[in-house]
């Protein structure tokens, strides 16, 4: 069986954590395997519980981690299989970084207020960002760069996740398929 690099791609979908990426991610995976893509999705804390099991979310480690993963993005995307990037990558450097490694590269910017992120947060960052357990979250105590140019900007709190995945969809089929 024959690969056709040609269709595979990346698409790193950022956001400050709790602001929908994930529920993004959970509709636009099976949207891409319909359209015969074989998807494989790059989520954050799963990825981070190998490569740093007991992180500290330093500088030096989050740089490390985020070139690591871009780093596993491009070699899957190398051998035919569409890459979906699930994390925050607060600084612009690391999405940067994944872009000029996998030259068919998609971003996208799920944008959402923090206090409706602080809400929806089912994880407890927040909480932990407040009591000082940690000191490292993005966007209350450490900086989250948007992106200054996203491929699509996708706001997640008007738009239903089945939305976003499709208009991501549309994207895919007008940029590479």
């Amino acid at each position: 069986m024959t690969i056709d690099h040609s269709t595979s791609f990346a698409i790193w979908i950022t956001g400050l954590p709790a602001s929908g990426k994930s529920t993004i991610v959970s509709a636009l995976k099976p949207q891409l395997e319909g359209l015969g893509l074989t998807v494989e999705v790059l989520e954050s804390d799963e990825v981070r519980r190998v490569i740093t099991p007991t992180p500290t979310y330093s500088e030096a480690e989050r740089g490390l981690f985020y070139r690591a993963l871009a780093f596993t993005g491009q070699r899957l995307v190398a051998h035919g299989v569409t890459v979906v990037f699930d994390a925050t990558a607060s600084r612009r450097v690391y999405r940067d970084f994944a872009r000029s490694v996998i030259p068919r590269f998609i971003e996208v910017s799920v944008e959402c207020p923090l206090t409706t992120c602080m809400e929806r947060d089912r994880k407890g960052t927040y909480l932990k960002g407040q009591r000082s357990e940690s000191l490292t979250v993005p966007g209350l105590q450490s900086p989250y760069e948007a992106p200054s140019n996203p491929d699509l900007r996708i706001d997640s709190t008007t738009t239903p996740s089945g939305d976003a995945a499709r208009q991501l969809c549309d994207l895919v089929k007008a940029r590479f398929l």
